[in-house]
């Protein structure tokens, strides 16, 4: 692995990132890469240096590390279209713990093939990035600094196949998936029931965007088949050229047992609205809430299950062109008492009904 790192990175030193022959044509293969280094101050100072389980980005306190660097070629021609990217840091520790051997460090390795000579219609196959939700795992594609607690909850990667449509004036895109899982690259030992996905995107006009994606699938072995049914519904509007709000709603259904038609439920409604006063500068602040009383998505064994509000601020700040520096405050305040709190004295931990953090990133894209 450490080699075809160096060996891309060699790629990005030796050959621009958009580069062309001596005709002046557009080389159809390009390198680009993404780092995000971090600092995350957990005010429970937790034992074990590492946040709630629940939290996937920025997950180790009290230390300095990265949460995500990649180096990604991209091939890309009127009919053909291929990605291969290379990823490490805490972010992959944390959301490819169930991949095995070197599948752990593929962020993305997917082909598609444009099957319609006159409509935008492609079939892509491989691993991709999730049909769900308006955050991704590249840190500087998002409003605020930290994901929110639907982001960290449902996938940010998913394996299969799809077939998507976009219309020729780009209003409209529709695509379906068949795929291995819940965020699976390999499908799970003993499971041979397929799931399936769908996403609408529509943009009326070009500062709203309004989805609509769905997951339909099992994720256990067939001898403990629990049928999971998601919907991810959000709207992105620019209301002014420096003002912005996206708002979120999401809903999913597990089967409590075997093939029972009574169903565990959660929701998830999240608001971001971002300011940018100047062209270098934004500031963000996010509202959500998570109820998942039966414990279906996070588990927490306490009476009222995962019942809980988060509210967070951040700046960012654009150092250089592809440089950004982040800083973010985030409270996250449970029913139940589910987090846990370095006792001072003994130095044993005491649980507590909410957790302070205050993060800082800086990122470089090239």
């Amino acid at each position: 692995m450490k080699s075809l790192l160096l060996a891309a990175l060699g790629l990005v030193i030796l050959k621009p990132a958009v580069a062309q022959d001596s005709t002046g044509t557009k080389n159809p293969l390009t390198i680009s890469g993404y780092a995000e280094a971090y600092y995350n101050y957990d005010f429970n100072r937790p034992l074990t240096n590492t946040v709630p389980g629940f939290l996937y980005n920025f997950n180790r306190a009290g230390e300095v590390n990265l949460n995500l660097g990649f180096i990604k070629a991209n091939y890309t021609t009127d009919r053909v279209r291929a990605n291969l990217a290379l990823g490490a840091g805490t972010y992959v520790n944390a959301n490819y713990a169930a991949e095995p051997g070197v599948l752990k460090n593929v962020f993305e390795a997917n082909i598609g093939l444009k099957i319609s000579k006159n409509a935008n219609l492609w079939i892509d196959a491989g691993i991709m990035p999730s049909h769900i939700g308006f955050e991704s795992a590249i840190g500087k594609d998002n409003w605020a600094l930290t994901r929110s607690l639907v982001a960290e909850n449902t996938p940010y990667f998913e394996s299969g196949l799809k077939i998507g449509f976009t219309t020729k004036d780009e209003k409209l895109y529709i695509s379906a998936m068949y795929l291995n899982g819940w965020q699976r690259i390999q499908r799970v030992d003993g499971n041979t029931t397929p799931a399936f996905g769908t996403q609408v995107t529509y943009k009326p006009v070009s500062n709203v965007t309004l989805n609509y994606s769905t997951f339909t699938g099992s994720d256990k072995p067939d001898s403990a088949r629990l049928m999971r049914f998601h919907h991810n519904f959000y709207g992105v509007f620019q209301l002014a050229e420096k003002f912005g709000v996206t708002a979120g709603f999401d809903y999913g259904t597990e089967q409590k047992v075997k093939r029972s038609s009574e169903h565990n439920h959660w929701f998830v409604p999240v608001l971001i609205a971002r300011y940018s006063p100047l062209p270098r500068l934004s500031i963000a602040a996010r509202g959500e809430y998570f109820q998942d009383k039966n414990g279906v998505i996070i588990a927490t064994g306490t009476e009222n299950g995962f019942r809980t509000f988060g509210v967070s601020a951040n700046i960012d700040y654009t150092v250089f062109p592809g440089v950004l520096w982040r800083v973010e405050a985030r409270n996250l305040s449970s029913k139940d008492r589910i987090f846990l709190k370095r006792n001072q004295p003994g130095g044993d931990a005491i649980s507590k009904t909410d957790n302070f953090f205050l993060t800082t990133s800086l990122s470089v894209a090239f």
